[in-house]
Parts: structure tokens; sequence; C-alpha cells
């Protein structure tokens, strides 16, 4: 056709290496590094223009990577995978972790909660930390770049062919092929589920994939007035078809669109799973956790007795609470905020006290992968050998990181969890029974 420039579509250069890792994240830096440190000759390809994107926001832009807490207590925050997950933890923990990061230039520091953060309180230290150690024991890293298809002959790993930047395949050659391309949390990282179809067109499960810590909806009448409004030290359970499954304490906050927070994050997890089976799901707030019932009935009945001027239910409800909640902790004790606190006897003090201790959220939906800090489902641990991370269906793949049906609460362990099983993937081991 006149005018146009016609390109050739495939242009195909083999090359032979030792590792190709799939994936330039958190568990895909690991295995590459810890294979090249060994005298491999390693190709990573990243489909984004640079690497390491995802951790470079992690810990809100501080690079929380992981939690220092002992290992029991770290396995206990592990929603999925916790016993798949000893034998990389035992290679790489958290301890080991710290180390590695300041061997190789970043100085780490312990904050609330166990969570180990640089000390520079920078994530982008230790994305180029990470990136830069690879180089220079030799990886060859490998941009712009999607993997197209793993190529596996006779039930073994042979290479990998990708699409390049200017849209030519190429086809590369390896034994064996780490595939770490992560979830499908935070698609604008890369992050968006190439190697659920990689895995799958290898005959590998998936389970199903959906948003873990990741902020829900509600639909309370009066959510508008709670916008804005960020609470601490609350305490919060979460029930399935009103059955208590889950308890929590820390932050909790409001926007116009969800509630979000440590607690909302923690609890994500099964609201996610019980809004999917379609049940019931709500969130039961106390909003004085340190008084209990007497107490609480003690101070207001103080308030009303001390206060110069008659109070509106509204004005003494304001004396111990955020403004943001008057009107819906009123509204769900059956009153109205701007009638006099004189009505607060006998039966509807007891409702108001309720209303504080049991301040019910109806939970109706969750927001997408976009807001999601990590994705639950993903390659059955079924199908992988815990001791090697190698595929137990194709000889010389082998899995790292949130491609795997693994995941945690936040606080740091989902990035251990990404580099410890990188880690443990990189060193090529072979499965023995």
């Amino acid at each position: 056709m006149e005018g146009s420039l016609l390109l050739p579509q495939f242009m195909v250069e083999i090359q032979d290496y030792d590792l190709i890792v799939i994936g330039g994240g958190a568990a895909g830096l690991m295995a590459a590094g810890v294979a090249a440190r060994e005298g491999k000759r390693v190709a990573l390809l990243e489909k984004m223009e640079k690497t390491g994107r995802k951790v470079r926001i992690s810990g809100k832009g501080r690079g929380n990577i992981t939690n220092a807490r002992p290992a029991e207590e770290f396995a206990s925050k592990i929603r999925s995978g916790a016993e798949f997950f000893q034998p990389a933890f035992a290679e790489l923990n958290n301890h080991r972790t710290i180390r590695f990061f300041e061997r190789i230039g970043v100085r780490m520091v312990i904050e609330q909660g166990n969570r180990v953060f640089p000390k520079s309180g920078k994530a982008w230290d230790v994305a180029q930390a990470l990136v830069d150690w690879c180089r220079d024991k030799g990886v060859e890293v490998i941009c712009d770049c999607r993997v197209e298809h793993i190529t596996v002959l006779g039930g073994k790993v042979r290479g990998v062919q990708f699409r390049n930047a200017r849209g030519f395949i190429r086809k590369i050659e390896a034994p064996a092929v780490v595939l770490a391309t992560g979830g499908a949390s935070y698609p604008a990282t890369g992050s968006t589920g190439d190697g659920y179809e990689l895995a799958h067109r290898l005959g590998h499960t998936i389970v199903p994939v959906r948003p873990a810590l990741v902020p829900l909806v509600t639909s309370h009448p009066e959510a508008r007035f709670m916008s804005g409004l960020l609470l601490r030290n609350i305490g919060a359970q979460l029930l399935v078809d009103g059955e208590v499954v889950q308890e929590e304490f820390g932050e909790f906050s409001f926007s116009p669109h969800r509630i979000d927070g440590a607690v909302v994050l923690r609890m994500s997890r099964r609201a996610v799973d019980a809004l999917i089976d379609e049940k019931e799901v709500r969130i039961r707030l106390d909003l004085k956790p340190a008084l209990d019932e007497a107490t609480i009935t003690a101070r207001l009945e103080r308030e009303m007795a001390e206060a110069e001027e008659e109070l509106t239910i509204g004005e003494l409800l304001r004396k111990v609470l955020p403004r943001e909640l008057v009107v819906p902790v009123a509204k769900s004790a059956g009153l109205i905020a701007k009638h006099s606190s004189r009505e607060l006897q006998g039966e509807k003090m007891e409702r108001v006290v309720a209303a504080l201790k049991c301040f019910e959220l109806p939970i109706t939906d969750y927001r997408p992968f976009e807001e999601a800090i990590v994705t639950a489902g993903g390659v059955s641990l079924d199908e992988i050998w815990p001791d090697t991370m190698e595929s137990k269906l194709v000889s010389g793949l082998y899995f790292a990181g949130e491609v795997m049906d693994i995941d945690a609460d936040t606080g740091g362990y989902n990035l251990q969890m990404a580099f410890s099983t990188g880690y443990l993937a990189g060193q090529l081991r072979r499965h023995t029974n």
C-alpha cells in the first residue's frame, strides 16, 4: 500500500542462558541476583520500562520491606500458604533479609509494629539497591519486553519467547525459568496477571484471583457524614452472616467511596471472599474500646449534670465522639441529634451506649485491583515443591512471589514472602524425595 511502512513481524534471535527470570519485581530481582551470584548466566525480562516499580511505592513510598516479629508470630500473619512458605522462610528469614539489605548499602530501622523500613524513609533506595546488586552480579536486565510463551519440550523448560519494545519477537533459551510476574494488584506497576496465563498454558491450576488488602465499600446511610474521618485505636469485628469471624484493633478511615485503614485492610481478605459467596458482611466498631458500658453511661450522665445549659443529644455525643460520628451514632440509636439529652433515660441511654460499643457498617462491595495492595489466589501451591519452588508439572520451571496463591497481612509480610521465595527459587534446586 502506497505510503505505508511494512515492518517485519518476527526477528528471532537465540541466545543461551542458565536462567531466565520473568518479572523484575521483588521476587524476580532476588531470584536473578541469587542465581547470578552463583555464577549462572541470567537474563531478567521486565515488561515495564523500569524494574522494581511496585517495590518503589511499597509502604506508602517508605519501603516496608519486612516485619521483625518472631517466626511463629510472622507465620500467624500469613493468610494463605503459611505452611508452604516455611522452607523459603528458613532459607531467608526476616532478620537475614535485614542483614542482606544492609550489606548492599541500605540501612534499616525497626518501627512500630516491628515494621522494617530503610533509614532514609525511601522505598526507591530499596529497589535501586536490588537492581544495582543484580547488575553487579552480572544479570542482564531487559526492560520493555512482554513474554508471550514459555517453551517446553518433553516436560522440560527450553526457553521463552517475548516481544520487545519495537514489536519484534525474540527467542532466548535456558534450561530454567523463574516466573515472578506478581499478581493483579496495582496494575499500573506492571502486575496485570500475565503470569497466570503463562502458567495455565503449561497445565497449572490457577486458584481464582481476587483483591486482598483492599479498601471496602459500605452502604451505611450516613456514610456521607463520616467522609474524611480517621479513627485511631478502634476495636473492630468482622461479621459474616451474623457470626464474628475476625477481630482487629487499630486505624480506621472513611472517604467518599470507601472505608480504609489497617483494620479494614486486614479484614478485607475474608470480607471479599464472603462477598463473592454472596454472604452478608458487616463490620462492628467499638468506638470506645477502653471503656465498658457502665463507665460510658457514668461519663454521659456526668456531662449532662455538669453542663451549664441543657444539651442536645448531638452536643452530648460531641463530648465523647468526633463531630463526623455524632449524627450517625444518634441515628444508630434510633434518636435525633437535635433533641434534648433529657430523653436519655433508661432504655434510650442503653441504646446510645450500645451504639458507641457496637456501631455497625454494612459492607456491600470491595474496591478494584487498582486499589489492592496484594492479590489473593494464583498458581496452586499443590503443584509447586515448597522446598525448591519448582513446578511439579514442568521440570525447570520455578515460581516466586505473588504469582502463587500466597498472601499475608499488611506490615511487610508480603514483601518478605516475595524475597524469601525468590531467594529459594534462584538457587535452582531440584526436588528430592
